[in-house]
């Protein structure tokens, strides 16, 4: 069974960091491209970051370059979203996605909030 399963989400002040992981399963994790997404309320899924498959070359939304770092340890079949100094504008639901199927296989996510 295709499986990813987030977690690392919570309650958070701004400036605060943040560090998601996402463990994969049932697949050759080190052949896909991973991306986190999230979902904020109301709103569409925002593509928040990408890793090819090798781990050499990522690629990050505007709204989070310089603040968020993606990476891949294959070994662990296991994704990270490090996110730092973060804004309340960051709170969502936060998705990892692999591109083996149409539309990817997603998890089940998980919430952060950043509040003071």
């Amino acid at each position: 069974q295709v499986q990813l399963v987030e977690s690392g989400g919570g309650l958070v002040q701004p400036g605060g960091s943040l560090r998601l992981s996402c463990a994969a399963s049932g697949f050759t994790f080190r052949r896909y491209t991973m991306k986190w997404y999230r979902q904020a309320p109301g709103k569409e899924r925002e593509l928040v970051a990408l890793i090819e498959s090798d781990g050499d070359t990522t690629n990050y939304g505007d709204s989070v370059k310089g603040r968020f770092t993606i990476s891949r340890d294959n070994a662990k079949n296991t994704v990270w979203l490090q996110m730092n100094s973060l804004k309340p504008e960051d709170t969502a639901v936060y998705f990892c996605n692999a591109a083996l199927i149409y539309g990817g296989v997603w998890g089940q996510g998980t919430q952060v909030i950043v509040s003071s």
